[in-house]
């Protein structure tokens, strides 16, 4: 009880981390509902990657210029770089899938593959801002600054915003493109109204809590929520919720025992999902025993 008081007090030196937390375990996998939805989770791993090589071309391109002198805004430089290569990526996605006979998990594979060896080979060739680039690749959560974490703040209630207004369509639309198609919608367009939701979600929170930590709040508690709940309506809500609800759980935990936040968060979340597999498995055995 007295660890739980001391975190939600306002006077609490690591609130800005709780918030910014909290922030990407509701929103995140609000997002992530789609790309379980559309059997799209590997797009989720490949997008943080995307928009980690975006991050170290920043710095690249930023260090040709100006002698690799990095400063204070580094993080508005990062930023620039995720959302730009992330966008492009999204948008070479699309021309793709409607110009290639390639599969989707072959195209993302590809630019998986390929900005993961672009982020390593940019990393490197910058050698003395490296610690810094990957500090930022990391996500140094527990460090947020005020100013940055009201970006991913007003970031996040556009997004949720505009999943809110589009909802309709965009679970259409992911449903059943056939349906959706007959009832007049735009399929293509409103695959790009979604992209760019993933796409600005990924960019905004790779910089704060790291690639591995975006890919499990985006896919985890979606896969939970499947599994718990009937139905598509509810699914967004209760996704969010399970987010929340882990990503504050993992904080408290990771603060008490003095482990890494992030990962404390994902490997917390990823225990739950297996604890429901593991009961609805029982208790199907169980069924049919009976």
């Amino acid at each position: 009880m007295s660890l739980l008081l001391e975190i939600l007090s306002p006077d609490f030196l690591l609130r800005n981390a709780l918030y910014g937390g909290l922030i990407i375990g509701f929103v995140a996998p609000l997002v992530g509902v789609y790309l379980v939805g559309r059997r799209m989770v590997f797009l989720g791993v490949a997008l943080p990657q995307v928009s980690t090589a975006g991050v170290a071309g920043a710095f690249f391109w930023h260090a040709l210029f100006h002698q690799h002198e990095h400063h204070e805004g580094d993080f508005w430089l990062a930023l620039s770089g995720s959302t730009v290569f992330t966008l492009a990526a999204i948008l070479a996605l699309a021309v793709w899938e409607n110009r290639s006979r390639a599969r989707a998990e072959e195209r993302t594979g590809v630019l998986y593959a390929f900005a993961g060896a672009l982020s390593l080979l940019l990393v490197a060739s910058d050698r003395i801002a490296e610690i810094g680039i990957l500090g930022l690749l990391k996500g140094e959560i527990i460090a947020i600054p005020t100013d940055e974490l009201l970006v991913l703040a007003v970031g996040y209630a556009v997004i949720v915003a505009a999943l809110w207004v589009f909802k309709k369509d965009l679970l259409l639309v992911s449903a059943d493109r056939d349906l959706a198609r007959s009832f007049g919608k735009k399929v293509l367009a409103w695959d790009l109204v979604l992209y760019l939701i993933i796409g600005t979600t990924i960019s905004l929170g790779v910089l704060l809590v790291g690639p591995l930590v975006m890919f499990g709040f985006l896919i985890v508690p979606p896969l939970i929520a499947g599994r718990l709940t009937t139905g598509i309506r509810h699914l967004p809500l209760a996704a969010s919720l399970f987010g929340g609800l882990t990503a504050f759980v993992g904080f408290a935990v990771s603060y008490k025992l003095d482990w890494p936040m992030g990962p404390t968060d994902v490997a917390l979340v990823c225990v739950v999902l297996a604890l429901v597999v593991t009961a609805q498995t029982v208790l199907g055995w169980l069924k049919r025993a009976s």
